[in-house]
């Protein structure tokens, strides 16, 4: 077998995959440094190995063994042996195991008891323990368990890439020095930790909505995934939670509805929604989305994915861009901003009236938000004010807004979109 075959199938493993084995590891030995070392040395002995022996028929439970089995000789050979193999000692009686890796620990992992049904689910609650900074919380989660770089995970939560990088290594020392367990929490903590981890799959679906680089404009594994865990979460039917986690699932289904129009079948641009052809809709998500939408405003405990569920279910209900109701996305959002009093609802809240009332009192809200640090850094804020500075005929401005929008971080389809508006107004040059 050649080196470029078996860095295909390496290439294949995806960070979905990668992810899996880290949450496998974390949950069993309770160390994420010794997951992730465990992790690059499987992917490692695959490059030597697999040339001579062929690809295996599951290189994903191939690596998982391979892990495991690298992690282990990492603990025995530390001077807390008889300790850390205590635990997974105890670990291997107590946590759900994967099935059909034929590996002696994983079967005698068998007897388990009522296991959270995935294991990066254990790994969501444990980065969301209550030790954790509510920011770390998220970090780590969506760093570990989203499988996303240090860079996405800066860019999702606007903060810059050297600070997050400190972050999340403080947050991995906290972890080891406080021994946070990985693995489900007891029952009566589920709810505890829910927003904390409705929060992380929030996010994970809005970096696969939007990349924040690279050649394409969304990331389908991404916004996959997110739905997929929101399904599992709502299946959990924690109580006390089951209105919000109602409402991320319908949030995530409306939005996911438009996927079909929202990108240029040529070109793989970004279709803004005023052009997109509502027709590609997917007109079930709608439906599902609709009715969790109804569900969750009218259950206790609603807040604000409920509330943005409301939102998105506006613009679904909606036949055409210009009817949809401006006004009523803007009391929403202005609902919204009780729960979550942060620049991005207040942009959107800025672009719903200025949609209702028009580009002038659009422009003034947009300019009341200029001296947030946040919004400067954030691409979506100078986009809104190219495209308003546009409607109202200042092409000057548009132009100067585009640049700086251009100037952020973006994946290069947007990128595209962006430059080719520029060019329209005449301002590429400038």
């Amino acid at each position: 077998m050649t080196g470029d075959a078996v860095r295909e199938a390496l290439a294949a493993i995806d960070r979905d995959a990668r992810a899996r084995i880290l949450a496998t590891l974390a949950r069993r030995f309770g160390d994420l440094d010794l997951a992730e070392d465990a992790t690059q040395e499987a992917l490692t002995q695959a490059l030597q190995t697999w040339p001579r022996t062929g690809v295996p028929e599951s290189p994903e439970a191939w690596l998982q063994t391979t892990a495991r089995r690298k992690a282990l000789d990492h603990v025995r050979r530390e001077s807390v042996l008889a300790q850390k193999l205590a635990r997974v000692r105890i670990e291997e009686e107590r946590g759900p195991v994967p099935a059909g890796l034929g590996d002696p620990a994983v079967v005698a992992g068998a007897q388990v008891r009522d296991p959270v049904p995935d294991d990066r689910l254990g790994l969501f609650f444990a980065c969301c323990h209550p030790v954790m900074r509510p920011e770390d919380r998220v970090a780590l989660t969506l760093r570990f368990v989203g499988g996303l770089s240090t860079a996405e995970v800066a860019h999702a939560l606007l903060v810059p890439v050297a600070t997050m990088q400190q972050r999340i290594v403080r947050a991995k020392q906290r972890i080891r020095t406080l021994g946070v367990p990985f693995g489900e929490p007891p029952r009566a903590e589920l709810a505890a930790r829910m927003a904390g981890v409705q929060k992380v799959i929030y996010l994970m679906y809005a970096e696969g909505f939007a990349r924040s680089h690279g050649p394409g404009h969304v990331r389908d594994d991404l916004t996959a995934e997110a739905i997929r865990l929101a399904r599992v979460l709502r299946g959990l039917a924690v109580d006390g939670a089951s209105a919000e986690t109602t409402g991320l699932l319908a949030l995530l289904l409306l939005t996911e509805a438009r996927r079909p129009a929202r990108v240029g079948a040529v070109d793989g641009r970004p279709v803004p929604l005023a052009e997109q052809d509502r027709g590609l809709w997917d007109r079930e998500l709608i439906g599902e989305g609709l009715a969790l939408a109804e569900a969750a405003a009218g259950a206790p405990g609603a807040g604000a994915y409920a509330i943005q569920a409301a939102i998105a279910a506006v613009h679904a209900e909606a036949t055409s861009f210009a009817q949809t109701d401006w006004d009523q996305i803007a009391v929403l959002y202005g609902m919204l901003e009780a729960y979550e009093p942060g620049p991005v609802v207040r942009l959107g809240r800025a672009v719903a009236l200025g949609r209702a009332r028009g580009p002038a009192v659009g422009m003034r809200l947009l300019d009341a938000l200029a001296a947030d640090a946040a919004l400067q850094r954030f691409r979506p804020f100078h986009v809104a004010r190219a495209v308003t500075f546009e409607e109202l005929g200042e092409f000057a401005g548009a132009a100067a807004a585009y640049r700086r929008a251009l100037e952020l971080p973006g994946n290069e389809a947007e990128d595209g979109l962006l430059m080719a508006s520029l060019e329209g107004i005449g301002g590429a040059g400038g």
